[in-house]
């Protein structure tokens, strides 16, 4: 039998998030309905769903109309990626499952940017692969060193994987560091698997920077995997639709055999709404929304940094919908699951325990999901500070 560990993140979630008022820790950007959906397209007359076409299985890997228009994104600014190396999933959570299961067992040796979404490393682990973490630090700017990643391989290391933009930290590895990453996985050989999730959300930082980092499939290596999904940048979490693609067909191919044993398709409905929000006459009018309701969120949460600077401190994101901040108490860690409890039953404001859901070592840390709607983060961040002011010296200090 598998051990399984706790999913420590996703299970916060489910026992808090439908009791909360303000929802200031999911990592969506705000969803969308289909009526909203329908209104950012050029085409409005333009059907989402074809009504007339028979509920089968449909498209085994994906539907054409799906898979083409993110053949077309990922081919805007490189060599032209084929649909037939893309496959669709029921999000991305399975997507990365996936990759791990197609690809990883016993004898093999992982590396995982670390912290992230725990799935990245457990399930490897669950599968018998061997895993070490290369450990990300806010005194870098939660950028991991190049030289911990080179003394971290060993001769059965199979996989690199990396979380780009980052969940929870918001950082973003830039192209000159995921030039030095596949450098080094050329030199051994190494599959990198990149969970592009939270791209293109960037908020802090603009394509006319010189370090503006491109999706890994736009960097020539052909040992690259990448996994995205409908949920955070595209604000549709609920038709549950991501996807696996990399240049290497032999890769596409290995995974999709390991995907008739969990999937056989992805639903047409989900897909349908998927390709009409990724058509050019819509998608960049959502990413558009998206982006721009990150950066007006984003200059909402520097200001409740700077007011709270006495007991908050940050390593300000550059992309995605996440930050990671560290609450202290005169310089002390706070204890983060205590800090959320309290917060949640004073004021109905959900945050995320850095200290449960990413690991023990980040005490005082608390994730914050802030490309909700802004009126739900001012006026959550508003309790915060309240909270902050009068009810900070009840919450524990960190052991």
């Amino acid at each position: 039998m598998v051990q399984i560990e706790s999913f420590a993140v996703e299970a916060w979630m489910d026992q808090y998030e439908t009791k909360c008022e303000y929802n200031i820790a999911e990592t969506c950007a705000a969803s969308i309905s289909i009526d909203e959906l329908q209104k950012l397209s050029e085409d409005k007359g333009r059907e989402i769903f074809q009504t007339s076409t028979p509920l089968t299985y449909g498209s085994i890997r994906g539907s054409d109309a799906l898979r083409g228009n993110l053949s077309r994104l990922y081919s805007a600014r490189s060599a032209a990626l084929p649909a037939a190396n893309i496959i669709t999933t029921p999000g991305a959570i399975q997507a990365n499952y996936l990759c791990a299961y197609a690809l990883l067992g016993q004898g093999d040796h992982v590396i995982c940017h670390y912290p992230t979404y725990q799935s990245l490393y457990e399930i490897p682990k669950q599968l018998g692969a061997e895993i070490d973490l290369w450990h990300a630090k806010p005194e870098n700017n939660w950028i991991p060193d190049i030289e911990d990643l080179k003394s971290l391989i060993k001769p059965n290391t199979k996989m690199i994987i990396i979380n780009n933009p980052n969940n929870p930290t918001g950082a973003t590895l830039k192209k000159s560091v995921l030039q030095k990453i596949i450098d080094v996985a050329t030199e051994h050989d190494i599959i990198i698997h990149c969970d592009e999730v939270y791209r293109p959300i960037f908020h802090s930082i603009g394509p006319m920077d010189s370090d503006f980092p491109p999706s890994l499939l736009s960097m020539g290596y052909k040992k690259a995997i990448v996994t995205g999904s409908m949920s955070k940048a595209y604000a549709l979490a609920g038709i549950r639709v991501g996807w696996i693609a990399s240049r290497d067909p032999e890769l596409i191919e290995k995974i999709a055999e390991a995907r008739h044993y969990t999937t056989i398709s992805v639903s047409q409905l989900d897909e349908q709404v998927a390709a009409y929000a990724l058509h050019q006459n819509t998608v960049h009018q959502l990413l558009s929304r998206n982006i721009s309701l990150a950066k007006t969120n984003m200059e909402v949460l520097e200001k409740f940094m700077i007011k709270n600077e006495d007991e908050c401190e940050w390593v300000k994101p550059l992309a995605g919908t996440t930050a990671f901040v560290r609450i202290h108490r005169e310089g002390k860690p706070v204890d983060s699951v205590d800090f959320c409890a309290k917060l949640l039953e004073s004021t109905g404001v959900l945050f995320v325990p850095g200290s449960h859901s990413f690991g023990k070592e980040f005490k005082g840390f608390v994730r914050i999901g802030f490309v909700c709607h802004t009126e739900v983060l001012k006026d959550g961040l508003e309790k915060v500070t309240k909270f902050l002011r009068k009810e900070l010296d009840d919450v524990k200090l960190a052991e």
